[in-house]
């Protein structure tokens, strides 16, 4: 077996783990402050929306040797707006201009062939209207507020109101970022983007409700022992579902990374960006929301319950009775005072349980 399958089965035996519900504050702080940068890039730059949603013109150019910052500095001198130059693979260059209509597309056609000393009817032109980008908008917020409507109703019915506002708030962390770290890189936002926002969401949840399922059979009829907390039991399923979480979001950002970089940065394909940034910070993004955030949101939410409150009370003081009278040391036989010492969750081998003292029973 392999190193990280032979930590992903001692993580899933509750053998090894890491306190992350415990440490919450720190996860929710470097949230908070990834969203504020996030949200400050949106104000004070904003999105670069592409033709598809403030109408315009684009043009493509028969192959050329003209280059993309001679192009780019033709195109505004012959528009009077602010030009995107792509060059694609086989040497054609693309130039978006916005604020363009059909009768003055046309003059800047033939401006763009003089300048670039290509054929004017070898230029082709596609002319976008800002009414057909705002259908697209509207219709994407739509179908992303059906979406939240629906998450948060399966997983209320499924699981209980606080998984599905943690969920809720997980889902809201990502596209924040995610929209956020676009204002401030400044890639164009097109009807690709737009498909790539929503295409994380499923990512997102996928995690989520993995632990979610493993945390709900966790804490059954948990009000029955004193063993553990309700967040105890929740970082125990969230360390059982780590190395899961972590092969998934590895495999499918490898190939997202293949299109960003290699083909979006190095072939120069620039209209891969689109999508491919997207995806790619809102996988990470997801992946970090389901395990710093939804789970400890879930039982920060739950340990407010008067009964999760009653729990903690009685095995906080069990354990330190036992610890009083040196149970652990002792090694008493109760499998329950065997597990009262280590909190659950803690970096480390778990101590196992010790044998009954001869004669002494409790």
């Amino acid at each position: 077996m392999s190193r990280l399958g032979n930590i992903g089965a001692r993580l899933y035996r509750g053998e090894v783990g890491y306190d992350f519900v415990g440490k919450r504050m720190i996860w929710y702080g470097i949230s908070i402050l990834i969203t504020v940068i996030a949200i400050a890039g949106l104000g004070f730059k904003g999105l670069n929306m592409g033709i598809e949603f403030q109408g315009g013109a684009l043009f493509t150019t028969p192959p050329t040797s003209v280059t993309v910052e001679q192009a780019k500095e033709d195109a505004e001198k012959a528009s009077g707006h602010d030009a995107i130059v792509q060059k694609l693979g086989n040497g054609t260059l693309r130039i978006q201009v916005g604020g363009l209509d059909t009768a003055t597309a046309a003059p800047v056609t033939e401006k763009l062939a003089q300048d670039l000393q290509v054929p004017a009817d070898k230029i082709n032109t596609e002319l976008v209207g800002p009414s057909w980008g705002q259908q697209i908008a509207n219709k994407a917020w739509t179908g992303l507020g059906v979406f939240m409507v629906l998450v948060v109703i399966y997983l209320a019915i499924a699981f209980e109101w606080r998984m599905a506002a943690a969920a809720l708030i997980a889902l809201i962390h990502d596209l924040t970022i995610t929209v956020g770290i676009y204002a401030l890189v400044g890639f164009e936002v097109t009807p690709g983007t737009v498909i790539g926002l929503l295409t994380i969401l499923g990512y997102s949840l996928y995690d989520t409700v993995v632990v979610f399922d493993g945390l709900k059979e966790g804490a059954k009829d948990i009000t029955k022992q004193t063993r553990f907390t309700y967040s105890e039991i929740a970082n125990r399923s969230l360390n059982g579902t780590l190395v899961r979480s972590i092969n998934t979001t590895v495999v499918a950002l490898l190939p997202v990374a293949g299109l960003l970089f290699i083909g979006g940065g190095v072939l120069g394909a620039g209209m891969l960006n689109d999508i491919s940034l997207s995806l790619f910070v809102g996988l990470a993004a997801g992946a970090y929301s389901s395990i710093f955030i939804a789970t400890p949101l879930v039982a920060d939410l739950k340990e407010r319950d008067p009964q999760m409150k009653a729990l903690k009370k009685r095995i906080l003081a069990k354990r330190a009775s036992a610890e009083s009278k040196g149970a652990t040391e002792e090694g008493l036989g109760d499998p329950e005072d065997a597990a009262l010492a280590p909190a659950a969750g803690v970096v480390g081998q778990r101590p196992g349980r010790g044998r009954p003292t001869p004669g002494k029973r409790r």
